[in-house]
């Protein structure tokens, strides 16, 4: 039996934590154990540390830990490490709803000692009927499509906890995990099968804020850890697009991502400029409003398109 804790990092989630907290305490586990549950709560001002304990009177599993300001993900990231003794930690979002198997198949690929790292497949639940949301499902389309080439570990992922703590000064978890990984000589293992339902940017200013955040936590890692994560290589990403049976081509194809690619390569020059020219710092970023709404999740009988994919139950 696999144990592990499984962490979530929260700020002001009080209208997604309960969804995402509820659908980890229903995960069907065979060959996995939760052995704890914990919540780094930084700087809350809503109704979310108040929810978690609600969940932790009804389940001894939980823990509420509590940094009283907000310092950044990476700083409660460091907290969260001090907190543990598992030795294998799950991050899922706190506004993200993992489906009922995905920590199982997450998990279950540990006992293989030469992985040190998975991450599951992020799909978004915005409209792909609208701009915003054919952007978000190409963006989750083309990482998946990278993925299964070369890992890229992002919203939901499980990881060997043999480190004390990850650079302080990082706005990008995940990706500054996965050099630590390697360095070990272990492999990073993507497992599609790990599904987790996520809400993506519903404004253009929305998008262009998180992901200028992304990119220059990306350059960060690179510049000062020589690690690039596999989604960096703008080649690699042109030839999925124009390439992959992944992506459907039709008119939304050629005006929405014609229009998507020029949001994203805006987005990127943006985050190159805040690290390498403003030495703008995105350790406490803003809050992107429009991600945090609850999650719907689809049905099981849902077969609504993903750029050619049928949606995974």
């Amino acid at each position: 039996m696999l144990r592990c804790c499984v962490a979530t990092m929260a700020y002001n989630e009080e209208a997604c934590i309960g969804q995402m907290m509820a659908a980890v305490l229903a995960q069907q586990l065979h060959q996995v154990e939760i052995a704890e549950i914990i919540v780094v709560a930084s700087g809350c001002t809503d109704r979310t540390e108040e929810i978690v304990l609600e969940f932790a009177e009804r389940d001894p599993r939980i823990r509420l830990v509590t940094e009283p300001s907000r310092s950044g993900k990476a700083s409660a990231v460091n907290l969260l490490l001090r907190q543990t003794t598992q030795g294998i930690i799950v991050f899922v979002n706190a506004d993200n709803v993992p489906c009922p198997d995905a920590i199982e198949r997450l998990v279950t690929p540990f006992q293989d000692s030469a992985v040190g790292m998975t991450g599951g497949r992020p799909i978004p639940v915005n409209d792909p009927h609208t701009f915003m949301g054919y952007a978000v499902h190409l963006l989750w389309s083309l990482h998946h499509q990278i993925s299964l080439r070369q890992p890229k570990m992002g919203e939901l992922i499980a990881f060997r906890n043999f480190f004390h703590q990850i650079p302080s000064d990082s706005a990008v978890d995940e990706a500054s995990i996965e050099p630590l990984i390697r360095g070990q000589g272990l492999r990073l293992h993507y497992v599609p099968e790990a599904i987790v339902y996520n809400r993506g940017p519903e404004t253009v200013a929305d998008f262009i804020r998180q992901r200028r955040r992304i990119y220059a936590g990306h350059t960060y890692v690179r510049k000062t850890l020589g690690y690039g994560v596999s989604t960096m290589k703008a080649t690699r990403i042109l030839e999925l697009l124009l390439f992959s049976p992944g992506v459907k081509r039709d008119w939304r194809f050629v005006l929405w991502g014609s229009a998507t690619v020029a949001l994203e390569a805006y987005a990127r020059l943006l985050g190159v400029i805040d690290y390498n020219v403003r030495k703008r710092e995105h350790t406490v970023w803003e809050v992107v409003k429009t991600t945090k709404v609850a999650v719907t999740v689809p049905s099981p009988s849902t077969s609504t398109p993903n750029h050619g994919e049928p949606l995974p139950r």
